[in-house]
């Protein structure tokens, strides 16, 4: 090999060295991009099952006091059918009982005090799953832009083996995606319907 391939092979190389480095820088901007996505999706998901426990526990405690309105409301209507029988103390006894078991009933249904009525529970519970339904769909754009980031990772990577620039390029376009969709996650989750 004369002096003058030698001279070629070597800035050949230099210049091969230095498309690797530009490579190599962009698979650590796609591998931070997704280990931002991974993070955000964790903590969605997270989010989703925190949620998804919140509500189903409002649910269970709706309709407990649902279950104890009704036993009340019965209570108190069977009371009143035995209000023509007795002496007056009897029946005056028997009118407090019934009143009692109305006020209860009442409160079982609507105790915005303590949030606890059947009415406050039912819009409590429907916010959590609101809730819920907004980490899921931010969830689903997480789990695609980590994805597109983990595909743009191995294209870039076998731009490296191959040579071939052009995969390096679908990478970034990739890389671009991922970014988009994080950010439709993050700002405006349900503008895409995902499974």
């Amino acid at each position: 090999m004369s002096a003058h391939e030698s001279m070629e092979q070597a800035d050949h190389a230099k210049e091969a060295a230095g498309e690797n480095r530009k490579i190599a820088l962009l698979i650590a901007v796609i591998a931070l991009c997704l280990a931002l996505s991974e993070t955000l999706g964790k903590g969605a998901q997270t989010e989703s099952i925190s949620k998804n426990v919140e509500a189903s526990n409002l649910w269970a405690f709706f309709q407990a006091k649902s279950i104890r309105r009704t036993t009340v409301q019965t209570a108190a209507e069977q009371a009143k059918l035995s209000l023509g029988a007795g002496d007056d103390a009897t029946k005056a006894a028997v009118q407090k009982q019934i009143d009692d078991w109305q006020k209860t009933a009442a409160r079982y249904r609507s105790e915005p005090e303590t949030g606890e009525g059947s009415e406050q529970l039912s819009e409590r519970a429907k916010h959590a799953e609101e809730e819920r339904n907004l980490a899921e769909a931010k969830y689903h754009h997480f789990e695609l832009a980590s994805a597109a980031f983990q595909i743009g990772i191995v294209l870039a990577s076998a731009t490296i083996i191959t040579g071939i620039i052009a995969l390096a390029w679908i990478s970034g376009l990739l890389t671009l995606a991922g970014i988009a969709i994080t950010a439709l996650g993050i700002f405006m989750p349900h503008l895409l319907h995902l499974p």
